[in-house]
């Protein structure tokens, strides 16, 4: 297994954090300012310069309720909202297409369907999550991936950026199943058609180890209110991704 690659490595090292880094975490609730680094996102900043960013998520459970309080709790709203709030001027159209349990080859078929009309200039795929739990192939998974990055290149060209979103963070999948394999496939695969990774499964992890953030041992009563405050602040983090990739 490749493990050597420049973002893995980047992530397993603590860096100093400038003023403008040490911003970012504290508005992302805390995450490592050097997981929210991304590489340069030139549909994502051509679309904000002409005021509109149109963006496509695909996903899973967690793109529709993942447990929170209702539907405008959810990351992919929150980041709606928020980046909306960061980008004065601009219309932020974001559209969400997922279902619970559905794989890399569904998600696939969403974008085929919905991206010719919608024409985004985002697409953030969330996945990885289902293929570890189900232990499905991993090398499948990155193979989808590439093909549809391969047929939105052709069409799109660089007007459209894809930013994979690995899985979540969890102590029974980690205990159950070879999560590291997968994101390595993203990795692999985000590497190999000229995408990026978000790194959902770090990001979580250090705000459970940190206390900030633990849905897992959240006390059942209180167990949609955690959901709805991992989800802002994943979308806190994801806005600040983005942002980062088109300065």
């Amino acid at each position: 297994m490749i493990r050597f690659f420049l973002p893995l490595l980047a992530w397993a090292c603590v860096v100093a954090l400038s003023p403008g880094a040490a911003r970012a975490e504290g508005l992302a609730c805390g995450a490592l300012a050097d997981r929210l680094d991304a590489a340069p996102l030139p549909g994502t900043r051509a679309a904000i310069a002409r005021d509109t960013l149109r963006v496509l998520v695909v996903g899973s459970a967690s793109t529709q309720s993942g447990g929170t309080s209702g539907p405008g709790a959810t990351w992919p709203e929150r980041f709606r909202r928020l980046l909306s709030a960061r980008l004065p001027g601009v219309f932020v159209d974001v559209q969400v297409y997922g279902a619970r349990g559905s794989t890399a080859a569904d998600h696939a078929r969403m974008i085929a369907e919905h991206g010719p009309t919608l024409r985004p200039h985002l697409i953030i795929w969330q996945l990885g999550t289902v293929e570890a739990a189900r232990g499905l192939s991993a090398d499948e998974m990155g193979e989808v991936v590439q093909e549809t990055a391969a047929r939105v290149r052709a069409a799109r060209g660089e007007r459209t950026d894809i930013v994979l979103m690995d899985p979540q963070f969890s102590r029974f999948l980690r205990a159950n199943a070879d999560v590291e394999h997968y994101r390595d496939k993203l990795f692999l695969s985000a590497m190999a058609s000229g995408g990026q990774v978000f790194g959902r499964w770090a990001i979580m992890r250090h705000w459970a180890e940190t206390d900030r953030i633990d849905l897992e041992r959240a006390p059942r009563a209180q167990r949609a209110a955690v959901a709805d405050e991992l989800h802002d602040c994943l979308g806190r983090a994801l806005v600040e991704f983005v942002l980062d990739g088109t300065r």
